[in-house]
C-alpha cells in the first residue's frame, strides 16, 4: 500500500483536525499506533507542523468523513494520475555535499582492493562519474598525491550489503569469462583436503639415489643357473651338513 509523503506531519494534522482513531491514522501513514498516541499526548513530533493531506492532494474530504463515521474504515491515498508510470531515475546516486570530497578516497580504495569491479559498478556504489574513476585508476587525478584509500562503507557512501553484492557479481562474471585452465594449472589449485588424500609416490633416499643399478664389475649380474638354484633348495644342502651323527673327541674338554 502506498504511503503519503511527510508521514509524520500528516499524522500530526490528522490528530489535530479530525476524530479519526489512532489505529486508522497509524495504518494510513505507516506508523505504530502508540506513536500516533504519543503525538496526541505531545510526547512525539514536538515542533512538527501539520501537513494538510487534503490541500496537498493526498486525501479527499469524503474519505476523511467516511473514516470518522466508521472506525473500521481504512483511509486510502487519493489516486494521482500524474504519478503513474513514473520510472526510477537512472544513473549515479545522489551524494550529499558534505561527503562529496570523500569520493576520490573511496574510489581509490575500491580500485586497489577490488580491481574486479567495473567502472559502472563503482559509479553506482559511490555516486561518481566514469572519467573520475578512470583518472584515479591511471593515477592522473589532479590530487592523486594526497588521496588515501578509505572504505566507502566507513565513509557512509554505500552499504556493506551493496558492496558485497557488487563484488560477488563481478567475481562470478570474471570466473565465467576466465579461459579454460590446463591440467598443470588445475593441479596447482587442488585443495588441501584433496592433496592430503592422495597416495604418496615412493621416493629413493638421496644417499643411494642412482645406485639401484650399480655393480662392481660394471656388467649386469647374471642370474643363477638352474643347478645352483636346486643346490640351495634346502638348508641341509646349503650348509653341507653330514648325514651321520657327529662323534665327539674324547680328549676335548667341553668346558674349554
Amino acid at each position: 500500500m502506498a504511503k503519503p509523503i511527510m508521514a509524520k506531519a500528516t499524522a500530526v494534522w490528522l490528530v489535530d483536525n479530525t476524530t479519526i482513531s489512532f489505529k486508522q491514522i497509524a495504518d494510513f501513514v505507516g506508523m505504530h499506533e502508540l506513536e500516533v498516541q504519543g503525538i496526541a499526548d505531545g510526547d512525539v513530533a514536538q515542533g512538527v507542523k501539520g501537513f494538510d493531506p487534503i490541500s496537498n492532494n493526498q486525501l479527499t474530504q469524503e474519505e476523511i468523513d467516511a473514516a470518522q463515521s466508521n472506525p473500521l474504515h481504512k483511509l486510502k491515498l487519493k489516486f494521482n494520475a500524474a504519478a503513474q508510470g513514473e520510472e526510477k531515475r537512472r544513473g549515479p546516486r545522489y551524494t550529499p555535499l558534505s561527503k562529496r570530497q570523500d569520493r576520490p578516497a573511496s574510489i581509490l580504495w575500491l580500485v586497489k582492493f577490488h580491481p574486479e569491479l567495473t567502472d559502472g559498478q563503482i559509479s553506482k556504489l559511490v555516486g561518481t562519474t566514469k572519467p573520475t574513476i578512470q583518472a584515479i585508476r591511471e593515477r592522473t587525478h589532479w590530487n592523486i598525491a594526497n588521496i588515501q584509500p578509505i572504505d566507502p562503507v566507513a565513509l557512509g557512501l554505500c552499504k556493506q550489503s551493496e558492496l558485497d553484492a557488487a563484488v560477488q557479481k563481478a567475481a562470478a562474471k570474471k570466473a565465467a569469462d576466465a579461459p579454460v585452465m590446463s591440467d598443470d594449472e588445475r593441479r596447482k589449485l587442488v585443495s588441501t583436503e584433496q592433496s592430503l588424500g592422495m597416495e604418496a609416490e615412493p621416493k629413493i633416499p638421496t644417499a643411494i639415489e642412482g645406485l639401484e643399478t650399480f655393480t662392481l664389475s660394471g656388467e649386469p649380474a647374471e642370474e643363477a643357473t638352474k643347478e645352483e638354484k636346486e643346490a640351495f633348495a634346502d638348508a641341509d644342502s646349503f650348509f653341507n651338513l653330514p648325514d651321520g651323527p657327529v662323534e665327539e673327541d674324547e680328549d676335548s674338554d667341553p668346558r674349554s
